[in-house]
């Protein structure tokens, strides 16, 4: 028997924590529509100082999924959202679900081939998207089968003064309604506006189950490759309930969450569009983080949820320093998508007085899987321990068969209700990502035993269950709390003329920050130019993925069949 089958992290759980918990048997649909009838005179929704209820929220997105009934939208079809957070993010969102259809979230960063690649793979009739970004959707070709564009024109959910300020003719204005809004209709898309304005849709229009698809969410994976993570209500909805169950005196219908994370990544989505409506919470929605923007919606409405990453907790604490503003009413502050440095979490609890815990996930788990309590025995350095419902195993990631004990290092694999069902199209990319209950424990594992997803991650787990992460066996980049593939960076950059060969890791800066580096062997007789190879490099990448640094070296370790040793590159240019 496996030493983590008696689950000891249990031990090491707050008070109050319960070892499982029930697994819902509703929609995220359903659990939207409860939050509108427990709280609908509540703030829902929070957006540069204007404010949205919970009951006009729920005939938004009522309203909204009748337009999107109009013009075709059936249940089980793909609707992409190429949005950043704003109101109409989360009414689309929900508007889609309501009609049983499949949400596909996006980028809004993404370059057009980025796009055309995703939109090739989930094949999307319907995308709602940033009316900036409408003439690249209306530029892919007419076989990818979109039908319609819906443009959102983000500044019609700010307040109406602040709205004719941007409408005002000077530089500064100008500017800033340059930044947020495409300023004039998009040709050959509707308005969103136009969408929102039918009707309520019928109260007996067929809903969608616990186990329908709820959400695409693309992901590099294991391998490299973009493909959409598979999740239905219940993989997000679980999700949610097991992260309200980890935190001692959570108080539905006031808390305040600020909606500093992309709703389009994983771990904003699970904690702003589920988690902070299902609680009846104020979410303070901002478009891009920004400190100061923060720190006045603080002064007002101050947050007591703050989910982020650790650049964002280190920014904040710099700002509010600076500013003489409080962060002392921020009761939950959890950490995600990158490495927690200990010395920020002392920064932060010295500066706050709250705790600052980490935690680990991935999209493929929807995405969270383990949480440091919220307690005095939180590990800074660790990502904690498991949540409720959820199992782990630490194995040799050449035989899942054969465990790790305490301790040891090994692959972590996760089994649990949040587990994703597979890639969407990828047969095999799936069965590689999800073992058989036999593979793992033995052939008399229960029949009906949920698969065991295969992370990816070098860990140890200690005895009383706090987990580490040691290393990457997939060798992603993660950077401000988006996962990079070298291959996809790397295959890029081989087509400028002046690269003959280039091997691209992740390297720590200063701050313990992880940074995308690039090591190039160059064409005889070019010097490098940094600057060039990162504006060739823009042209197809998303700002995040593009290197930070480059380094020029002689030739580049390999293996005896041909494969560059990225670790290997990451000492060879440790010193340079």
């Amino acid at each position: 028997m496996s030493v983590f089958a008696t689950k000891p992290w249990l031990a090491s759980y707050s008070p109050g924590v319960p070892h499982l918990i029930d697994v819902p048997d509703d929609s995220l649909v359903d659990v939207i529509e409860e939050s509108v009838r427990r709280y609908p005179e509540h703030t829902a929704l929070e957006f540069f100082g204007a404010t949205t209820s919970y009951k006009a929220l729920g005939e938004a997105i009522d309203r909204a999924a009748e337009g999107l009934r109009s013009l075709g939208v059936k249940a089980g079809e793909r609707v992409a959202l190429v949005l950043p957070n704003c109101p109409q993010h989360l009414v689309a969102f929900y508007a889609a679900l309501r009609l049983g259809a499949i949400v596909v979230e996006h980028n809004p960063l993404y370059t057009p081939r980025e796009l055309l690649h995703q939109f090739e793979d989930h094949g999307a009739k319907t995308a709602i998207v940033w009316d900036k970004l409408a003439a690249t959707v209306a530029d892919f070709p007419a076989e990818m089968g979109v039908e319609r564009i819906i443009a959102v024109d983000v500044t019609r959910a700010m307040p109406l003064a602040m709205r004719a300020k941007l409408r005002l003719p000077v530089a500064a204005a100008r500017a800033g309604r340059e930044k947020l809004t495409l300023g004039h209709p998009a040709p050959g898309a509707l308005s969103w506006a136009s969408v929102v304005q039918h009707p309520r849709i019928a109260a007996e229009h067929p809903r969608p189950l616990p186990d329908d698809v709820a959400l695409l969410q693309y992901t590099s994976g294991t391998t490299g490759t973009p493909k959409g993570a598979v999740l239905s209500h219940r993989n997000l909805l679980v999700n949610s309930m097991q992260g309200q169950a980890w935190l001692p005196g959570p108080k539905p219908g006031a808390e305040v969450f600020y909606g500093v994370l992309p709703m389009f990544h994983a771990f904003g989505l699970t904690l702003c569009i589920t988690s902070a409506m299902s609680m009846g919470a104020r979410l303070v929605l901002f478009p891009a983080f920004d400190p100061e923007l923060v720190l006045t919606a603080a002064k007002k409405n101050p947050p007591t949820f703050l989910p982020a990453v650790p650049p964002v907790y280190d920014r904040m604490l710099t700002a509010a320093d600076a500013a003489g503003v409080s962060l002392g009413s921020i009761r939950f502050a959890i950490s995600g998508a990158m490495a927690l440095p200990p010395a920020l979490v002392e920064r932060w609890e010295a500066g706050t007085k709250s705790l600052l815990v980490e935690g680990y996930g991935m999209t493929e788990s929807s995405p969270i899987i383990s949480v440091n309590p919220v307690a005095a025995n939180r590990r800074a350095g660790t990502v904690g321990l498991p949540l409720p419902n959820i199992e782990i195993r630490v194995v040799d990631p050449e035989q899942p068969g054969v465990q790790r004990g305490f301790d040891e290092a090994g692959e972590l694999l996760v089994r649990g209700p949040q587990v994703f069902s597979g890639y969407w199209n990828r047969p095999s990319d799936s069965a590689e990502a999800l073992l058989a209950a036999r593979v793992v424990e033995d052939e008399s594992a229960a029949a009906d035993a949920g698969p065991w997803l295969r992370t990816g991650d070098i860990v140890t787990v200690s005895a009383d269950g706090f987990i580490s992460i040691v290393d990457r066996a997939k060798e992603l980049i993660v950077t401000g709390g988006f996962n990079v593939s070298p291959t996809e960076v790397e295959a890029t950059l081989l087509q400028h003329p002046d690269v003959l060969d280039i091997a691209v890791v992740g390297a720590t800066d200063a701050s313990g920050a992880e940074v995308v580096t690039a090591a190039v062997v160059l064409a005889p007789g070019v010097e490098l130019n940094p600057d060039a190879l990162r504006t060739f490099a823009k042209g197809t990448l998303a700002p995040y993925k593009v290197p930070r640094r480059f380094v020029q070296v002689d030739e580049l370790p390999r293996s005896l069949i041909g494969k560059v040793l990225r670790r290997q590159v990451q000492q060879q240019i440790a010193g340079k």
